[in-house]
């Protein structure tokens, strides 16, 4: 069976009979299964044409969704026979993931939106219990560097329910737009979500569209979009990057900046790609600015963690400027990097107090770690094993596995070649957790991420290119119990299911890289530079 990711157990009976979805077909939901019964029957309904009516109560439908508390939240079995698919969950989640099985099951045909005429709907007989690896499996979604209608948020939410993911890391906030409204502080919108140009390329050839370019998300678009996520048991963690990668608030806020140092009120929403010199100041009125956005950002989003990047953040400004070297005297601090520790354990305490964790890039480390923050570890492995001894939470997304607006193929075809190639084959060997890590610090490792950074995805097209099919073998990655030896992972085997799911990519319409390259409209002739091989002085990564 072409089931990606790869279930935990599969028992497939012998000559059993398969069971074949009709109209008569109704679906009967245990209490606590209805929310999940509810979205199955539109979800199938739609493709099939059938009713799939409630079945009447205490009458057993043809699918019959079901909780069992002996199973873990996620953990779920799906048995199939002759005369009824029987899903059980330990939670809703576990039974969203085996109704998304199930789908699977009943072939490619199904992740169409109308019936196709003349299709049966059989489902093999067979036994899966299955249960993922990682409670964190997440994909970040820059929508700040190309900004991404709703419409396409909720489409790509979708696609990682459609694979079992769970995390949505939103990045909301950068240098070159800001994405969120804040009611409070209109012109983050008004002047911070647009920029009047774009880099082209690479940014070494200093080219520019000239293309104005924005947009944001209203509080009832997000509101929206996080609903949307729940009813397919995916959390949206946001993130507003603080104290650097930040010039758009800038531009929109000038006292936020370095006032003694850069005539900030001349800045603009930054038009290049990389990392801005232009970061935070940390004066108390800035803390009590990023408190009144954080407010309203918690309002929107309910999830136990924040992101509030403290990625990259240039300490230049800081050097120079008179009044951030009086608050390191004033706070007691040693250098600029304990000033950066002290913004970012601030809103640790900050978010702590009202019953949410902050979750930092892995930059946080420097200074002292904020005492409850977890960490994304993107740098490599290195920031993550150093949190994970320490007792921190970690999220691992090292640059080097999982970042997937690197190339996906060393040849000239590939559409902007940045950074390392990383294969289909390449995300499927990545390992999570790094052999340096004793069993005591390994539980310290959550989950895992791939990042999606839009410099160079302009569009939703873009988007399905570089991120599938790799996705695809992340989830696994995320969910399935691999050997934890990459080398000893069954790639032939995983090549061999891809060819089964393919069908599926095709018909949720996502206009993935095919295995034998890209298509001639994925090439991008004209945007197109020297290979940026990640930052200066990275070697391969641990694993």
């Amino acid at each position: 069976m072409d089931l990606i990711p790869a279930p935990l157990h599969v028992h497939t009976p012998v000559d059993a009979a398969p069971f074949e979805l009709h109209a008569g077909t109704r679906i009967a939901a245990a209490p606590g299964a209805e929310g999940v019964a509810r979205r199955l029957r539109a979800e199938l309904s739609a493709t099939t044409g059938f009713d799939l009516d409630p079945a009447p109560a205490g009458q057993d439908g043809g699918l019959v969704l079901a909780l069992d508390d002996a199973l873990a939240a996620e953990e779920y079995r799906l048995t199939v026979g002759p005369d009824a698919v029987r899903l059980t969950g330990g939670a809703a989640a576990g039974l969203s993931y085996a109704a998304q099985t199930l789908r699977q099951l009943l072939g490619p045909a199904v992740y169409r939106t109308a019936p196709l005429p003349g299709a049966r709907w059989t489902v093999p007989a067979v036994e899966i219990h299955d249960a993922p690896r990682f409670g964190w499996r997440g994909a970040l979604l820059d929508v700040s560097r190309h900004f991404m209608p709703k419409a396409g948020v909720l489409r790509f939410i979708d696609q990682l329910a459609a694979h079992k993911l769970n995390v949505l890391h939103f990045h909301l906030t950068d240098d070159q737009g800001w994405r969120i409204e804040v009611k409070r502080y209109p012109e983050l919108t008004g002047t911070a979500a647009w920029r009047e140009r774009s880099m082209v390329g690479f940014r070494a050839g200093k080219r520019h569209d000239d293309q104005p370019h924005g947009g944001y998300y209203t509080q009832d678009d997000l509101r929206e979009i996080v609903a949307y996520a729940a009813a397919r048991h995916i959390t949206v963690v946001p993130e507003v990057d603080l104290p650097g990668h930040n010039q758009a608030a800038i531009a929109a806020y000038p006292e936020l900046g370095n006032t003694d140092v850069v005539d900030t009120a001349a800045l603009g929403t930054w038009t290049d790609w990389g990392v801005s010199e232009n970061i935070l100041n940390a004066s108390e009125a800035t803390l009590r600015f990023y408190e009144h956005v954080l407010e309203e950002v918690l309002e929107i989003f309910p999830s136990t963690f924040v992101h509030l990047g403290g990625d990259e953040c240039p300490k230049d400004q800081w050097k120079t400027s008179p009044a951030a070297q009086a608050r390191i005297a004033e706070l007691g601090l040693s250098d600029e990097f304990e000033l950066q520790s002290h913004v970012i354990r601030h809103f640790d305490g900050w978010l702590a107090e009202r019953g949410r964790r902050l979750i930092g890039w892995d930059e946080i480390l420097e200074g002292g770690l904020a005492p409850g923050a977890a960490v994304s570890s993107w740098r490599g492995y290195e920031g993550g094993i150093a949190a994970a001894q320490a007792g921190h939470d970690v999220v691992m997304c090292p640059e080097q596995h999982v970042y997937l607006d690197h190339r996906q193929d060393g040849g000239e075809d590939e559409p902007i070649p940045v950074g390392w190639v990383r294969s289909l084959e390449d995300v499927y060997r990545f390992e999570p957790v790094p052999p340096q890590l004793d069993e005591r610090a390994a539980r310290h490792v959550i989950g895992t991420q791939a990042n999606i950074w839009t410099e160079f995805m302009f569009d939703g097209r873009d988007v399905d290119y570089k991120v599938f099919p790799r996705l695809a073998a992340f989830a696994e990655v995320a969910w399935s119990d691999l050997p934890r030896d990459p080398e000893a992972r069954d790639w032939a085997g995983f090549e061999a299911r891809m060819a089964g799911h393919y069908p599926r990519l095709d018909a949720l319409g996502i206009e993935y890289r095919r295995p034998e390259g890209p298509r001639p409209w994925q090439r991008k002739p004209g945007i197109v530079g020297r290979p940026i091989e990640g930052r200066p002085g990275a070697g391969p990564a641990v694993g």
